[in-house]
């Protein structure tokens, strides 16, 4: 992709920074957030984006260009679990300032999440048309979040003739940031505490490298249209939490104590039949993902994963060439 003007907000964020840095090097990219993290912010600068802060709670978009031909939101008000009203007021409004400030773009990409989706059963993989509603104990507001910036997303993508995109992330990770849940699960272990597993079974997630993230973003905005498309987000292999978490653990040696009771983080698996027919596969496979991003992120390990690799080889990614651990 090159000779765009982007706008992308959520700038430090998991999907986004990654998306932003790669784009930066053949087009003009613009990125809006809060930049509560200032060594974020000079990366992104560094590689040539632009930095705007932006609270989307509160300001308004006067002073920014309005010939932006792509744009990626990804920024969220996740709320506190109890403000609900503020929570769907600041998302509402923010999506729909910021996609009619852009009305006149090619393509606008708002990143929701499965967690919209009404929970069935760990095993069940979701589909584009099942019931919403999604229930999230561990931060009840967060479905609100995402489900009222959706709906501002589908009604101006009409109302507005804006060709419009909305990819149902699942779980996003890599080495940016904290590294995504993979890695708040890690950090868990290394302090010694037990990670929340299900009292039977464990929880399922379809894990997505930001390395696909990068790949993947242009193919979504060449997939936006109006009515809006909408399309779940993940990656192709299907992992048990428990089985991630086990795997982090033979990887570096760190033990892993499993918290059997009530309050895990709930996941969700995808069907990615209308994703492959829209975007093709992933490249990544979850395992050499996983580890590199540990590499990457606890140099301290490095040496250990290295043996894990030479002892066990490589693994092969689901649609490529074998990939070193």
């Amino acid at each position: 992709m090159q000779g765009k003007k982007i706008l992308v907000t959520g700038g430090t964020g998991q999907v986004a920074r990654p998306v932003a840095e790669a784009l930066a090097a053949g087009n003009e990219v613009w990125c809006l957030g809060r930049f509560g993290d200032p060594a974020a912010c000079k990366a992104l600068q560094e590689r040539g984006a632009r930095t705007v802060t932006w609270d989307m709670a509160s300001d308004d978009l006067k002073g920014l260009p309005r010939d932006f031909t792509h744009v990626l939101h990804s920024a969220v008000r996740r709320g506190d679990g109890r403000d609900f009203e503020e929570t769907a007021r600041v998302n509402a409004v923010g999506t729909a300032r910021l996609m009619s400030h852009c009305s006149a773009a090619e393509a606008f990409l708002y990143v929701s999440s499965g967690v919209v989706y009404h929970r069935a059963d760990r095993t069940h993989r979701y589909q584009v048309g099942d019931p919403l509603g999604g229930a999230a104990p561990w931060l009840p507001t967060y479905p609100v979040a995402k489900l009222t910036a959706e709906a501002v997303a589908r009604g101006l993508a009409e109302a507005l003739g804006l060709p419009t995109v909305i990819a149902r992330l699942n779980i996003a990770y890599g080495p940016y940031g904290h590294g995504g849940v993979p890695m708040i699960l890690f950090n868990e272990m290394r302090a010694g505490q037990p990670c929340a597993v299900p009292r039977e079974g464990q929880n399922h997630c379809n894990l997505l490298h930001t390395d696909d993230v990068v790949r993947q973003v242009p193919l979504l905005w060449e997939a936006a249209r109006s009515p809006a498309q909408v399309v779940n987000w993940g990656g192709d292999e299907e992992v048990g939490i428990t089985d991630l978490l086990e795997y982090m653990s033979a990887l570096t040696g760190v033990p892993v104590l499993l918290d059997r009771g009530d309050h895990s983080r709930e996941t969700a698996l995808f069907d990615h039949e209308e994703r492959r027919a829209l975007i093709g596969d992933c490249s990544i496979g979850w395992r050499s993902g996983i580890a590199r991003t540990l590499a990457d992120l606890f140099g301290e390990y490095r040496d250990r994963i290295d043996a894990y690799a030479a002892e066990h080889g490589t693994y092969t990614d689901e649609h490529g060439a074998g990939t070193p651990v």
